[in-house]
């Protein structure tokens, strides 16, 4: 089999990295060339600075800033394209050849060697880790030489390359020295040195961080793509904001340039503003409902000795009582497009069939529900996270509001970013609300992750539910080898079939992602929702 190549040169990758860059210094031709600092918020606030601890997006989004993958998306066309690496190549169906750029340094002088890459590549398939998703098939790595390494994989994985995407780099000295060779397990109080402190190869450096109330980044001096991109931002300060009118004023009065998360409430106020501007982009994460249907009886509900979610009939009630759209247009203002399947349109493996939605009827609930031996509804705990999602709570106030409509007698309970996660993770939830992206814009990510069985290297780490069936397994074990690529698509699309059938899950709507900023900043939209901290400007 003859190697296929992707490399930095005179062609290819090469064009598409100085168009970008042509690009961005054309829209930045109006800002000054003096440095700015930029000043942003959201509602949340990173729970760690282990890049490998917990796989969330408010963390993976500021881990970009300082920590560089090999591979990173091109904001414009939503390909990888190099970082770290210039050249991967295919030598045979499971082994992938990378090559290092040329004199990158870690923001502490020392340089990028491949022990560091292949020491970050295995501390991201740690049992405490929460990235072994990203790091399904890579059997073992190997280092060829001063810039060269080989990963090899155990059974052929046609979505490697879209999974280095995430799966950035640590200093295996730095990380030996400090003790934090294993990541923080973000289930446990324990923390190591990297949990509050960083030292990466990107364009900035983390200054200081007090959680929960100010995150200052530094640019780094030692960064290998400063002069070929075209930020002018010297200093970065986060300061995460739980109010959604404090966020607002904060942006209107000046204080900050940029909110991640605005307020659905608050957009047209914002538009309004001369000085302001909202950004609007179609995002890659699909708002969803688990459910427990492991637990043979649900903790702080009304129905004793069972549990009513391992019923499809009460399943398919509680999907059917959601009335879409009037969330829609009531909660989201638009800002939501109602789904039928897990994935978004734009992850390979979607189909229009997969993602016909249920239609909303109350009437056919209630049925359903008599039918499961529940004439008169039953109660239980619903949890919900609290400013991690736009309108998050307004979404699950509806919700159990719409619920209770036909019986189904929801206790909202809402909880802050930081405890939520590691709490459903725990898997102490009945019903959750949880937003899941794709990074690697394939479906396999969310078939392994929210699908599966739990079990190892990442199989189902987050069906949350822990929803079995063996035959589904079966079907997303092909999925994860077959590289015919119109094989692969037709198990994607049965899965996804089958899941709506089975009704483990109940999904929502895929997210249409509001940026509120002023008009000093200039920021390419992203349908993963993280900054492009290389393209960043704001005019003095």
């Amino acid at each position: 089999m003859q190697p296929t190549t992707y490399l930095q040169g005179r062609n290819g990758w090469a064009r598409s990295v100085c168009t970008l860059a042509i690009a961005g210094a054309v829209a930045g031709m109006a800002f000054s060339a003096q440095a700015s600092n930029f000043r942003w918020t959201r509602s949340a606030d990173l729970s760690s600075w282990d890049i490998h601890a917990q796989n969330v997006g408010v963390n993976n989004s500021v881990h970009r800033a300082v920590y560089e993958a090999l591979v990173e998306y091109n904001s414009q066309t939503q390909k990888p394209e190099p970082s770290l690496a210039t050249k991967w190549e295919r030598i045979n169906p499971k082994q992938l050849r990378i090559t290092l750029r040329e004199g990158v340094t870690f923001s502490d002088g020392s340089p990028l060697t491949p022990d560091d890459v292949k020491f970050s590549l295995e501390r991201a398939k740690a049992k405490s880790s929460g990235f072994v998703v990203y790091t399904q098939g890579i059997d073992r790595i190997e280092v060829v030489n001063a810039r060269t390494l080989d990963i090899f994989s155990d059974v052929p994985n046609p979505v490697l390359v879209n999974q280095l995407t995430e799966l950035r780099i640590m200093s295996k000295p730095w990380a030996v020295q400090h003790q934090s060779e294993v990541p923080k397990d973000i289930k446990a109080k324990d923390e190591n040195y990297a949990h509050r402190h960083a030292l990466g190869t990107g364009p900035y450096v983390l200054d200081s961080w007090s959680q929960d109330s100010r995150l200052v980044l530094k640019r780094n001096p030692q960064w290998w793509g400063k002069a070929q991109y075209p930020s002018n931002i010297t200093q970065a300060v986060y300061t995460p904001i739980k109010s959604d009118a404090t966020r607002t004023a904060a942006l209107l009065s000046g204080e900050v340039d940029f909110i991640i998360d605005p307020s659905m409430n608050d957009l047209q106020r914002i538009k309004q503003a001369p000085n302001l501007q909202v950004l609007e982009s179609a995002a890659d994460r699909t708002l969803f409902l688990g459910m427990d249907q492991y637990r043979d009886e649900l903790p702080q509900s009304s129905v004793k000795g069972k549990n009513p979610f391992k019923d499809v009939r009460v399943r398919q009630a509680l999907y059917q009582s959601i009335d879409m759209g009037t969330i829609q247009r009531v909660v989201m203002r638009g800002l939501a497009q109602p789904t039928g399947t897990l994935i978004a349109h734009h992850v390979n493996g979607w189909t229009k069939q997969a993602d016909q939605r249920l239609a909303f009827d109350a009437e056919g609930a209630k049925k359903l529900l008599a039918q499961a031996g529940y004439p008169d509804g039953f109660e239980f705990e619903f949890s919900c996270p609290a400013g991690r999602y736009p309108s998050d709570e307004q979404l699950c106030q509806a919700i159990s509001a719409q619920w209770a409509k036909v019986g189904i007698k929801a206790k909202l309970r809402t909880y802050p970013f930081a405890t939520y996660f590691p709490m459903i993770q725990r898997y102490e939830a009945s019903v959750y609300l949880l937003g899941w992206s794709v990074p690697t814009f394939d479906a396999y990510y969310s078939l392994q992750a929210l699908l599966r069985s739990p079990g190892g290297s990442g199989d189902g780490n987050f069906n949350l539910g822990r929803f079995s069936d063996p035959q589904q397994d079966a079907m997303i074990e092909r999925v994860k080898t077959e590289t015919d690529l119109k094989l692969r698509n037709q198990l994607i699309e049965k899965v996804l079939l089958n899941e709506h059938k089975a009704i483990s899950h109940i999904p929502l709507f895929n997210l249409i992602t509001p940026w509120a900023t002023s008009k000093k900043v200039s920021i390419p939209t992203r349908a993963d929702n993280y900054i492009d901290w290389r393209l960043l400007n704001v005019a003095n």
